[in-house]
Parts: structure tokens; C-alpha cells; sequence
């Protein structure tokens, strides 16, 4: 029995596929860990939702930002973008049992000393702490109530962490940090605007998981998000976006052994990243 964590699919089922051969997938013993992003921008959407939920207890998904964001678009919280591809789920027989499937997905999911989450954690959360505030937010999500979690999830502020806040902005940072982080302050300031490398980062941020002192730094984040980032595998990290819808290649690790596996990907005309 093997564990694959796969990165962000945003809709490439033709690629997904491919890569499950190479990795000689067994779906009878096997499991997948999805680093969030199945939907959007790619042209196969409805059938990777279809497929990862068909899977059952065998996928452990997070939820990614354009995941959140098909359920906003479809609660009408928020407009289809132009290089949105998310028509054919909203238009499926069966969109309300995908949706609902995908509102119980997990913020963050741990098991033996490893982190799923799509984007990272902000350094002064412990995995406990970020294991209890994700679970606020799933309950959120999975609750009577959802439209409401939904209707103000959009936006970027506060950027900061404070134990004290409450209602729509401690929802908000949680999600932003765990879906949309790629750079911070060591004090936990949150930056959302650039998207390039490391290199990229404005003055007196750092990558989420260069921050000095990270709280979780004791367990390995496995992580998506960052395309720009490409593939990156160090202590305590593994960084799995490696930028398909950009003519990159849609990876996979076995967790066991640390071994890779890589199909490379067309990309899709007028992708975005975000």
C-alpha cells in the first residue's frame, strides 16, 4: 500500500490519468492526498470532481482557492472570471452532490508527522492551534449556515493573525493563510499580490516557510499553490506545484520513500495564477 500526494490539478484529468499510470496507482490499496486546486482553469473539471469523489475514503482532499471560489460562484457570492472554466460543473445533473461533497472536504489534514494544506501556515501557529482554527472553518462549510461563511470569504483583510478576532475576519485570515499565503513578515503579515520566486518577494517578506522560528517547522508541510515555486522538496517541506496549466508538469510523491513522479502538461491558453 503506497501514499501519493498529488499537486494542483485545476481541471487536467487527461494529465491526472497519465500520471496515476506512471505512478502504477493500485486503487484497491493505494491512497491519494490532494493538495487542493482540482478545479479551474484547466478543461476537465467536472470529471476530476467526479473522479477524486468516486474514489471515497481512498482521496484525502484540502481545499484550495479555486475550490472556495467554484463555491462562491455557484452561491452567487461571487462572478465567474474570464478564464474561469467552471461552466460544465455548474451546469451538471449531479452539481449539488458534487458541491455539497466538496464542502466537507478538510482545510488541513494531518497524519504522522505530516501537513496537507494548500497554500502554508503562518509561522506562529502550532499544528495543534492550525488543526483547531481549520476545523472552525470546516464546520463553517459543512453547517446549515454555509452561505453565510461564504458570503464573506472574499477579500484581503485583516492580513495579520490576532487570537481576538472574530465573526467574517477570523474566518477570512484563516482561509487566506491556508488557501492564498505564498510570502509573509516574520511577524506574520500576509502579502497576496506577488506571485513570482522566492526571489520575488517585496521587502520584508519571506516565503511562509523561511520565516525563522515557524511553529510547525517539527512536522513536513505538504503544500501547492506556488506555481512560480515549481517543485520543491527540502527538510520539512514538499512543494508540489509544478505549474501544469502553464505548460509544466503535474507531480506526484510517494510519502513513503520521497520518490517523484512527473507527466508533463500542455498548459492551457490564457491561464492565470492565482
Amino acid at each position: 500500500m503506497a501514499t501519493y500526494a498529488i499537486g494542483d490539478i485545476q481541471g487536467c484529468m487527461t494529465e491526472l490519468q497519465a500520471l496515476l499510470e506512471t505512478c502504477s496507482f493500485d486503487r484497491t490499496t493505494d491512497r491519494l492526498w490532494f493538495v487542493g486546486d482540482l478545479v479551474n482553469r484547466g478543461p476537465h473539471s467536472l470529471e476530476v470532481l467526479r473522479f477524486v469523489k468516486g474514489l471515497g475514503d481512498r482521496a484525502v482532499v484540502v481545499l484550495g482557492n479555486h475550490d472556495l471560489h467554484l463555491l462562491c460562484v455557484a452561491e452567487e457570492f461571487a462572478k465567474p472570471r474570464a478564464d474561469d472554466t467552471l461552466e460544465e460543473v455548474l451546469a451538471a445533473p449531479d452539481r449539488d452532490e458534487l458541491l455539497l461533497w466538496l464542502r466537507h472536504r478538510q482545510l488541513l489534514h494531518a497524519e504522522q508527522g505530516i501537513i496537507l494544506v494548500h497554500a502554508g501556515l503562518l509561522p506562529h501557529w502550532t499544528l495543534q492551534e492550525a488543526l483547531t482554527l481549520a476545523n472552525e472553518v470546516e464546520t463553517k462549510l459543512r453547517g446549515p449556515d454555509f452561505r453565510k461563511c461564504l458570503a464573506k470569504l472574499y477579500g484581503s483583510e485583516p492580513r495579520q493573525w490576532n487570537n481576538s478576532l472574530a465573526g467574517p475576519d477570523r474566518t477570512r485570515v484563516i482561509v487566506n493563510a491556508m488557501t492564498r499565503m505564498r510570502f509573509c513578515t516574520d511577524a506574520g503579515e500576509m502579502e497576496f499580490r506577488a506571485k513570482g520566486s522566492i526571489d520575488a518577494a517585496p521587502p520584508g517578506f519571506r516565503a511562509w516557510f523561511d520565516i525563522p522560528g515557524r511553529r510547525s517547522a517539527g512536522d513536513t508541510v505538504i503544500c501547492g499553490h506556488w506555481s512560480a515555486l515549481g517543485l520543491r522538496i527540502q527538510p520539512g517541506l514538499v512543494a508540489l506545484d509544478s505549474g501544469c496549466i502553464w505548460g509544466g508538469a503535474l507531480s506526484a510523491v510517494r510519502i513513503g520513500d520521497r520518490n517523484v513522479f512527473q507527466v508533463p502538461c500542455a498548459g492551457i491558453q490564457g491561464a492565470a495564477d492565482s
